[in-house]
């Protein structure tokens, strides 16, 4: 199995607001940059829709090490929440719809595809690719405004 490495970001002014999103993958120490935007959305979308669309650039099934500064995105996964919501018909500890379900939906099909191992980064820290990675998803948002 390919052993790939992705750096995650999402970045929104306003919160709803323009948002902006960024991966970088690494492989063999070739990088491939996605990123886009949205006109109106949140943080938490935009970290989530990176991470997506991350693991969808990926041609067949790897060993994936993310990186991503969310703990929205990391703790649904290493602290169960998304296992728990799923049993739960897809609602949270208050008995409430999970938000973003489609996302969290289409990223659970994508960690059955993909050995992925979720790491948290400190954001706006010294990590160069999170650092990279925070910057193209801001001028995404940016493009919008100008």
């Amino acid at each position: 199995m390919k052993k790939v490495e992705i750096y995650t970001d999402g970045a929104c002014s306003g919160n709803p607001g323009k948002g902006g999103f960024a991966s970088i993958l690494i492989y063999k120490g070739v990088e491939k940059i996605i990123s886009g935007s949205e006109l109106s959305t949140t943080n938490n979308r935009m970290e989530l829709i990176a991470v997506i669309n991350a693991l969808k650039a990926l041609k067949e099934p790897c060993e994936v090490d993310l990186y991503s500064d969310s703990a929205y995105v990391i703790n649904a996964i290493n602290e169960n929440w998304l296992n728990d919501w799923k049993n739960n018909n897809w609602k949270n500890s208050n008995k409430k719809t999970v938000k973003n379900i489609e996302l969290w939906q289409d990223l659970d099909e994508l960690i059955n595809i993909h050995k992925v191992n979720f790491i948290k980064v400190k954001g706006h820290s010294d990590n160069e690719y999170n650092n990279r990675c925070d910057k193209i998803a801001v001028n995404e948002y940016l493009k919008l405004e100008n």
